[in-house]
């Protein structure tokens, strides 16, 4: 198999407050302070819906390079929901200042539904979770 990314993430002294090691960068993951926790970062379903925004972006920017389109300044927004049997919705809407046809927006909106993240997202993956070994400080 090949490895795509990696992340790890440690619990911080504040209640739900934890760090996200990944490609080089640090990031917070957190609550809201209404769910308990401290508002430092993203709650998990934040970065769910940053993941598939911008591989959505940077894809279509990749797209529209090979095609010679200019997309001026591009725009993606998420929003997921759940309805009352736990099914989840994610709503993807793109925008563009740049002036597009009909056609290159056709195109577009079908490369949308192939993205990598879009289909893992899509077609599910495998998660299997295991207990580390354990290691002396």
């Amino acid at each position: 198999m090949k490895q795509i990314a990696s992340a790890s993430v440690t619990s911080t002294s504040f209640n739900y407050t934890h760090r996200v090691d990944t490609a080089n960068f640090e990031l917070l993951a957190d609550e809201p302070v209404s769910s308990g926790g401290q508002n430092a970062g993203p709650a998990p379903y934040d970065y769910l819906l940053a993941s598939l925004g911008s591989c959505t972006a940077i894809t279509l920017r990749m797209y529209a390079e090979k095609k010679g389109w200019n997309l001026g300044e591009f725009h993606v927004a998420l929003t997921l929901t759940k309805d009352a049997e736990g099914n989840t919705f994610i709503e993807r809407q793109l925008r563009s200042n740049a002036p597009l046809s009909d056609e290159q927006w056709t195109q577009l909106l079908a490369i949308a539904a192939k993205t990598p993240v879009t289909k893992t997202l899509s077609q599910g993956a495998m998660i299997s979770t295991s207990r580390a070994a354990t290691t002396e400080a």
